[in-house]
Protein backbone atom coordinates (compact mmCIF):
# COMPACT_ATOMS: atom_id res chain seq x y z
CA UNK A 1 0.00 0.00 0.00
CA UNK A 2 2.89 2.31 0.95
CA UNK A 3 4.55 1.64 -2.54
CA UNK A 4 1.21 2.46 -4.39
CA UNK A 5 0.76 5.96 -2.73
CA UNK A 6 4.49 7.12 -3.50
CA UNK A 7 3.79 5.96 -7.19
CA UNK A 8 0.61 7.89 -6.50
CA UNK A 9 2.22 11.03 -5.17
CA UNK A 10 4.92 11.21 -7.52
CA UNK A 11 2.75 10.31 -10.52
CA UNK A 12 0.80 13.55 -9.30
CA UNK A 13 3.86 15.66 -8.92
CA UNK A 14 4.78 14.48 -12.91
CA UNK A 15 1.37 15.51 -14.12
CA UNK A 16 1.89 18.69 -12.16
CA UNK A 17 5.08 19.99 -13.70
CA UNK A 18 3.05 18.77 -17.17
CA UNK A 19 0.48 21.10 -16.91
CA UNK A 20 2.69 23.76 -15.87
CA UNK A 21 4.36 23.83 -19.08
CA UNK A 22 1.05 23.60 -21.25
CA UNK A 23 -0.52 27.20 -22.05
CA UNK A 24 -3.69 28.12 -24.09
CA UNK A 25 -4.53 31.84 -25.78
CA UNK A 26 -7.06 32.31 -28.31
CA UNK A 27 -6.41 34.06 -31.53
CA UNK A 28 -7.83 35.83 -34.40
CA UNK A 29 -6.70 35.20 -38.57
CA UNK A 30 -7.68 36.89 -41.44
CA UNK A 31 -6.72 36.93 -44.94
CA UNK A 32 -6.99 36.80 -48.59
CA UNK A 33 -7.77 33.58 -50.43
CA UNK A 34 -7.28 32.23 -53.87
CA UNK A 35 -9.09 29.18 -55.05
CA UNK A 36 -10.09 27.30 -57.72
CA UNK A 37 -11.24 24.13 -59.18
CA UNK A 38 -8.55 21.86 -60.15
CA UNK A 39 -8.11 20.82 -64.09
CA UNK A 40 -9.61 17.65 -65.78
CA UNK A 41 -7.12 16.90 -69.09
CA UNK A 42 -10.52 15.35 -71.00
CA UNK A 43 -12.23 18.71 -70.54
CA UNK A 44 -13.32 21.76 -71.98
CA UNK A 45 -13.91 23.69 -69.49
CA UNK A 46 -10.95 26.03 -68.12
CA UNK A 47 -11.02 26.57 -64.43
CA UNK A 48 -9.18 29.89 -62.93
CA UNK A 49 -8.75 31.14 -59.55
CA UNK A 50 -10.70 33.18 -57.43
CA UNK A 51 -10.00 35.81 -54.83
CA UNK A 52 -11.61 36.21 -51.79
CA UNK A 53 -11.23 36.47 -47.74
CA UNK A 54 -11.03 33.95 -44.87
CA UNK A 55 -11.53 35.20 -41.55
CA UNK A 56 -12.05 33.05 -38.40
CA UNK A 57 -10.33 32.13 -34.71
CA UNK A 58 -8.53 29.51 -32.91
CA UNK A 59 -7.22 28.27 -29.83
CA UNK A 60 -3.49 27.35 -29.47
CA UNK A 61 -3.02 24.67 -27.25
CA UNK A 62 1.45 24.88 -26.35
CA UNK A 63 2.03 21.06 -25.60
CA UNK A 64 5.69 21.85 -25.64
CA UNK A 65 8.19 24.13 -26.94
CA UNK A 66 8.01 23.17 -30.86
CA UNK A 67 4.33 21.39 -30.56
CA UNK A 68 1.13 23.42 -30.56
CA UNK A 69 -2.02 21.80 -31.25
CA UNK A 70 -5.05 24.45 -32.71
CA UNK A 71 -8.24 23.96 -33.76
CA UNK A 72 -9.76 26.00 -36.09
CA UNK A 73 -13.27 27.83 -37.00
CA UNK A 74 -12.75 30.00 -40.23
CA UNK A 75 -15.51 31.72 -42.18
CA UNK A 76 -14.11 31.22 -45.86
CA UNK A 77 -15.18 32.39 -49.33
CA UNK A 78 -14.25 30.52 -51.65
CA UNK A 79 -15.36 29.46 -55.77
CA UNK A 80 -13.43 29.59 -59.39
CA UNK A 81 -13.55 31.07 -62.61
CA UNK A 82 -14.93 29.28 -65.28
CA UNK A 83 -14.05 29.57 -68.83
CA UNK A 84 -14.90 27.30 -71.83
CA UNK A 85 -11.95 26.71 -73.61
CA UNK A 86 -11.63 28.53 -76.50
CA UNK A 87 -14.32 31.55 -75.38
CA UNK A 88 -13.66 34.80 -73.91
CA UNK A 89 -16.21 34.53 -71.44
CA UNK A 90 -16.19 33.75 -68.09
CA UNK A 91 -18.34 33.16 -64.97
CA UNK A 92 -16.95 33.26 -61.68
CA UNK A 93 -18.56 30.98 -58.90
CA UNK A 94 -18.72 31.36 -55.52
CA UNK A 95 -18.89 29.39 -52.14
CA UNK A 96 -18.85 29.91 -48.74
CA UNK A 97 -17.67 27.30 -45.87
CA UNK A 98 -17.51 26.72 -42.32
CA UNK A 99 -14.31 25.62 -41.70
CA UNK A 100 -13.05 23.00 -39.00
CA UNK A 101 -9.55 22.28 -38.67
CA UNK A 102 -7.64 20.61 -36.24
CA UNK A 103 -3.55 22.29 -37.12
CA UNK A 104 -0.77 21.03 -35.66
CA UNK A 105 1.62 23.27 -35.38
CA UNK A 106 5.64 23.23 -35.09
CA UNK A 107 7.67 25.95 -33.99
CA UNK A 108 11.51 26.52 -34.44
CA UNK A 109 13.25 29.10 -33.34
CA UNK A 110 10.34 30.82 -31.77
CA UNK A 111 9.52 32.38 -35.32
CA UNK A 112 9.02 30.00 -38.14
CA UNK A 113 6.10 27.46 -37.89
CA UNK A 114 5.06 24.88 -40.17
CA UNK A 115 1.06 23.68 -40.05
CA UNK A 116 -0.53 20.67 -41.02
CA UNK A 117 -3.51 19.34 -40.74
CA UNK A 118 -7.12 18.09 -41.64
CA UNK A 119 -10.30 20.07 -41.85
CA UNK A 120 -14.13 19.58 -42.68
CA UNK A 121 -15.55 22.60 -44.49
CA UNK A 122 -19.31 23.11 -44.28
CA UNK A 123 -21.19 24.50 -47.51
CA UNK A 124 -22.93 27.28 -45.97
CA UNK A 125 -23.87 29.87 -49.25
CA UNK A 126 -23.24 28.27 -52.97
CA UNK A 127 -24.20 29.93 -56.31
CA UNK A 128 -27.43 28.26 -57.33
CA UNK A 129 -26.27 28.35 -61.40
CA UNK A 130 -24.13 25.16 -60.84
CA UNK A 131 -25.30 22.00 -58.72
CA UNK A 132 -22.42 21.03 -56.19
CA UNK A 133 -22.00 17.40 -55.21
CA UNK A 134 -21.83 17.80 -51.61
CA UNK A 135 -22.25 20.19 -48.69
CA UNK A 136 -19.43 19.13 -47.24
CA UNK A 137 -15.72 18.96 -47.96
CA UNK A 138 -12.81 17.22 -46.69
CA UNK A 139 -8.94 18.66 -46.75
CA UNK A 140 -5.92 18.73 -45.77
CA UNK A 141 -3.56 21.74 -44.86
CA UNK A 142 -0.28 22.62 -45.67
CA UNK A 143 1.33 25.96 -44.35
CA UNK A 144 3.99 28.01 -43.14
CA UNK A 145 3.88 30.72 -40.95
CA UNK A 146 6.77 33.25 -39.19
CA UNK A 147 5.55 35.32 -35.29
CA UNK A 148 6.50 38.70 -35.58
CA UNK A 149 6.24 38.68 -31.75
CA UNK A 150 4.20 36.48 -29.13
CA UNK A 151 1.23 38.52 -30.69
CA UNK A 152 1.56 39.27 -34.23
CA UNK A 153 2.14 36.78 -37.06
CA UNK A 154 1.82 35.85 -41.02
CA UNK A 155 0.50 32.45 -42.15
CA UNK A 156 0.80 31.23 -45.91
CA UNK A 157 -1.06 28.15 -46.24
CA UNK A 158 -2.72 25.96 -49.22
CA UNK A 159 -5.69 23.55 -48.62
CA UNK A 160 -6.73 21.07 -50.83
CA UNK A 161 -9.90 19.32 -50.71
CA UNK A 162 -10.97 15.10 -51.60
CA UNK A 163 -14.18 15.64 -52.12
CA UNK A 164 -15.27 16.19 -55.81
CA UNK A 165 -16.98 19.64 -55.39
CA UNK A 166 -19.18 19.65 -59.06
CA UNK A 167 -22.16 16.93 -59.18
CA UNK A 168 -21.98 16.68 -63.07
CA UNK A 169 -18.18 15.88 -63.09
CA UNK A 170 -16.25 13.53 -60.32
CA UNK A 171 -12.61 14.84 -60.98
CA UNK A 172 -12.66 18.71 -59.74
CA UNK A 173 -12.24 19.47 -55.96
CA UNK A 174 -11.34 22.70 -54.31
CA UNK A 175 -7.97 23.90 -53.92
CA UNK A 176 -7.57 27.75 -52.03
CA UNK A 177 -4.28 29.14 -51.40
CA UNK A 178 -4.47 31.43 -48.33
CA UNK A 179 -2.30 33.97 -47.09
CA UNK A 180 -3.01 36.30 -44.16
CA UNK A 181 -2.36 37.66 -40.23
CA UNK A 182 -3.09 35.83 -37.13
CA UNK A 183 -3.12 37.73 -33.82
CA UNK A 184 -2.68 35.82 -30.40
CA UNK A 185 -4.49 37.14 -27.35
CA UNK A 186 -2.37 37.24 -24.23
CA UNK A 187 -4.12 35.33 -21.41
CA UNK A 188 -2.39 35.19 -17.87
Amino acid sequence: MKKVAIATLLCFLGLTQVNAQVSFKPGLRAGLNLSHFTQTDDSDEDFKSKSDFYIGGFGELKLTKYYTLQPEITYSRQGSKYEYRGSSNSTTFDATYLSFAVVNKFTFNDKFNFHVGPTIDFLVEKDRRIDYNSDVDLAFLLGLGYNFNSNFGIEARVKKGIVPVLDYNDSQTNVVFSFGATYTFDIK
